[in-house]
């Protein structure tokens, strides 16, 4: 992915995106001919001159200070994922871009012990693109039995908006086909040279009519936390309030928790179906 035309689309739909009012100016009485704000109160927000913020839209600024980034990301009213993904665009971030083959991942040992210990509520393990790199059995009752599929249709993105089922599974689909969308924008920006990520954004251009203009919208997400909700066939609809913990030793890798409310009908559902998936030596 070009650096400069992903630095230049980004600033660009964020300042279209971002009212004159929203910004607190007055109206000029001018007629505007585009959405949002003009470049140069953007510059005048930012406290910078017009032809450098030009520079910067046009990803021939070199590397902004983080002083810059930081007058932009509250001139353009960034939310926390925004302004990392800005600062991934801008090349500003403390850890070092790989270039080349990125390498497959591996699951840490400890890290696979902890994911087999939750055993009473769906957990994953997501890797870098949203590969799903390890499962347990109630995240494969709950949402699709990755293991079963072969490696490289082994994503989470993958899944939302090319498998049929996801459509009837998922619960506000959209919302979650959206967000799938934002992450791989998010991750774009950390790996700009990542070739499976482009590979896979051409797959999902191809297979998913909603994608494109998903993707040219520009909106990034960090994996955080959030609620989501599935319909099982056998045991019916299931709420959960997810939460994604990143290591410190490798934030490309995610352990995502699917929790449920005690004593709620999500509870009982969900128990229902830890019953039904257990193994015949463990069942009552």
């Amino acid at each position: 992915m070009d650096p400069r035309s992903e630095i230049s689309d980004f600033l660009r739909s964020r300042r279209a995106r971002v009212s004159p009012g929203d910004a607190g100016l007055p109206d000029d009485g001018r007629i505007r001919r585009v959405p949002g704000l003009r470049r140069d109160e953007v510059a005048r927000l930012a406290n910078m001159s017009v032809e450098y913020y030009t520079r910067l839209e046009q990803g021939r600024a070199g590397n902004p200070s983080p002083e810059v980034l930081e007058a932009l990301a509250e001139a353009l009213r960034l939310d926390p994922s925004e302004r990392e993904h800005l600062q991934d665009l801008a090349g500003r971030r403390t850890a070092p871009r790989k270039r080349g083959p990125i390498a497959a991942q591996r699951v840490r040992p400890g890290l696979h012990l902890t994911l087999q210990s939750l055993e009473s509520v769906p957990a994953f393990i997501i890797g870098r693109r949203m590969d799903v790199l390890a499962t347990n059995r109630l995240a494969r009752a709950v949402i699709t039995d990755f293991d079963a599929l072969p490696a490289k249709r082994r994503n989470l993105a993958r899944w939302y908006l090319l498998d049929p089922e996801a459509r009837e599974r998922v619960v506000d689909w959209e919302v979650a086909a959206r967000d799938s969308v934002a992450v791989l924008r998010f991750d774009a920006g950390r790996h700009p040279d990542d070739r499976q990520l482009a590979d896979l954004v051409g797959e999902l251009t191809l297979g998913c009519p909603e994608f494109s203009g998903w993707w040219n919208h520009h909106q990034v997400l960090r994996r955080t936390h959030g609620k989501k909700a599935y319909r099982h066939p056998v045991v019916g609809e299931i709420e959960f309030a997810y939460e994604s913990l990143e290591f410190p030793d490798d934030p490309d890798q995610t352990l995502c928790v699917y929790n449920v409310e005690p004593a709620s009908p999500s509870a009982e559902a969900l128990r229902l179906l830890d019953s039904w998936t257990a193994p015949a030596a463990q069942r009552p």
